[in-house]
């Protein structure tokens, strides 16, 4: 048996060289002292804020300078961290560097109320001073809040609801995490496996019927003994996020979410009428799921496993690395000769270690590298699409680290999915046109459709629930279990069809997804990816100029707001249109991959 390497047995060329955030722990310590002892000259600033623009200049400096070296040391912790979990060095590190970092989110909390306190004729005063130029965009997001903001005494009763407003999402991950217990099941080799939350979806890609559809039976089994819980658990959240869009003078939940991105409701309604108006695409591919899988009728539970059986295609390191930098050949020389001398550097920690954290993730910071983490594994083609999505990542936060200031290089969520899965559409391109049979083309096409199914379209799904259950709770109407069961139902007709199978269960689905705790997020996901495929198809047959957008949307930052930054780039999340290109380019999909099989 192949044993997974202690950390100290990693070859040092196949882990990350943390080095530009710090170049040793002594380094860091000796700068966590330091910053530790500047955080108390906050209250230095506290009342004179509405002093003059040079006052409030001063303090924003502080505060700006405070952030970014909180920032590094906060990387540089939280990597050590993740290297072995079980290494309590780095435990005490990260936790030091917590309990300081809240003290210094405490000694800093008056600057937005104080700055807000003051008259909207005088704040507009301050805003165009030229001393406080350089945080003009800042001041101006902040002055959105104005009338969302309330009294000192109110803001402290909101305050002290704070722990008590996260119990919903607490006592749901306390049931589904720990106390649900959902029994063993037989895999297709024969072996007893125990059912969880993990290793359900690993029963969902059995090439077995039997083992997926005992497996999702049994599943739902123990959601639905423990239904009317778990039901009270979503109404509570529901009612929490309705509670603080009333108290904050927001016209609606959902307003409330979309208004930190300045995103309208239209660009969510967009969305969903754009992905209802694609569904007979989805219902056609449903069919010729069945179809080729040889299956009388079709479940939720046959969805997941791959038609065609995984291809035997095994990428080294190098091998990896080569043939993502290949796919992003698009995005032009000093993207390519960047990120190559990153991936054969010493940006990612490459390989699984014992303690190491699991899956894979980009951390870019203002001072440091882009650093990767991954659990790479050679023989899994789906380790490769995970190296240029994080990938992505990190070249998203190099540019916008080298174009902006400090205050707006960090992109929001929004933009976050939209570099990452470029990347994945320009290499699954790539291995499409590389392809050597049919066979090898039509599984890489079959991945792109159940990418694009579980991002754009499921996703759609989840947000369109949100919106309604949502609706329900501003209108005053009970959201009982049975409510969301048939808000739920009605939405499974319509996005799997007519002549899908629902199973009673599959109702339950709507109380076992942890986004809904964290209401209005999901969408996020569907118009990242829609706005990625309408990139990667303008940079693909554009020339220069498009390039050039797409550079420049990278370079960004936060420095504009979302819908601002991808209309830069030659995309308007507004209209209907990107969705409808990215839906277009599912139903050519479908249709090749039925041609194929």
């Amino acid at each position: 048996m192949k044993k997974i390497p202690t950390r100290d047995k990693v070859k040092p060329a196949d882990t990350w060289d943390l080095s530009s955030l710090f170049p040793s722990d002594e380094a860091w310590e000796a700068a966590f002292k330091k910053w530790e002892k500047r955080v108390p000259k906050y209250a230095d600033f506290r009342g004179t804020l509405a002093d003059g623009p040079a006052a409030l200049s001063k303090c924003l400096k502080f505060d700006s300078q405070i952030e970014r070296d909180g920032e590094a040391l906060g990387y540089y912790a939280m990597l050590r961290t993740t290297e072995n979990q079980a290494d309590s060095r780095y435990q005490a590190m990260m936790g030091r560097l917590q309990h300081a970092a809240t003290r210094a989110a405490e000694l800093s909390s008056y600057i937005r109320p104080e700055i807000l306190s003051m008259s909207a004729a005088k704040l507009k005063k301050m805003i165009d001073a030229k001393a406080l130029a350089p945080y003009r965009l800042l001041l101006e997001r902040m002055a959105r809040y104005k009338p969302h903001t309330l009294t000192k005494g109110e803001e402290r009763l909101l305050a002290l609801q704070s722990e008590m407003s996260g119990a919903a999402s607490h006592i749901f991950r306390q049931l589904t995490d720990a106390d649900l217990k959902f029994g063993e099941v037989k895999n297709e080799k024969g072996e007893t496996m125990e059912l969880n939350q993990s290793s359900f979806s690993v029963f969902l890609h059995s090439p077995q019927r039997a083992v997926r559809k005992t497996a999702f039976h049994q599943f739902y089994a123990e959601f639905a003994d423990h239904e009317n819980a778990l039901a009270a658990s979503l109404k509570a959240s529901v009612q929490k996020g309705v509670y603080y869009a009333q108290a904050r003078n927001y016209p609606s939940a959902r307003e409330a979410s979309l208004f930190s991105d300045n995103v309208p409701v239209a660009v969510y309604d967009n969305l969903i009428a754009a992905v209802r108006s694609k569904l007979p695409a989805v219902y056609k591919y449903f069919d010729l799921r069945r179809r080729k899988m040889k299956l009388k009728d079709i479940h939720q539970y046959d969805t997941y496993v791959p038609i065609l059986s995984e291809l035997d295609k095994r990428h080294t390191w190098d091998q990896a690395v080569r043939v993502v930098i290949d796919s992003l050949a698009p995005l032009g020389k000093e993207y390519c000769k960047t990120l190559e001398a990153g991936l054969g550097g010493r940006w990612c920690d490459r390989y699984p270690n014992k303690g190491k954290s699991s899956g894979a993730f980009s951390a870019g910071s203002y001072a440091g590298d882009p650093y990767i983490l991954m659990n790479y594994q050679p023989d899994v083609l789906d380790h490769v699409f995970t190296l240029a999505h994080e990938a992505g990542h990190s070249m998203h936060s190099w540019y916008s680290a080298r174009n902006q200031p400090f205050e707006y290089y960090n992109y929001t969520i929004f933009v976050a999915e939209v570099a990452s899965t470029f990347n994945e559409q320009l290499l699954s391109r790539c291995l499409m046109e590389r392809a050597k049979t049919d066979q090898e083309r039509a599984y890489l096409i079959n991945r792109e459709i159940d990418a694009i199914r579980g991002t754009i379209i499921r996703q759609t799904m989840f947000a369109e629930f949100e919106k309604e259950i949502h609706a329900l709770a501003e209108a005053g109407e009970a959201l009982t279990l049975e409510a969301f069961r048939s808000v739920y139902r009605g939405l499974l007709d319509a996005y799997f069809g007519p002549d899908f199978v629902i199973d009673k269960e599959l109702e339950l689905e709507c109380l076992r997804i942890p986004h809904f705790y964290n209401a209005f997020y999901v969408y996020k996901y569907a118009t990242g990816l829609s706005a990625a495929i309408a990139l990667s198809e303008r940079v693909l047959n554009g020339g220069q100029q498009e390039l050039t957008d797409y550079l420049g949307f990278l370079k960004g930052g936060c420095s504009k707001h979302p819908l601002d930054l991808l209309r830069a780039a030659g995309v308007d999340m507004e209209s209907p249109e990107p969705v409808a290109t990215a839906l277009d380019h599912f139903e050519r999909l479908v249709q090749e991959l039925d041609g194929l099989l």
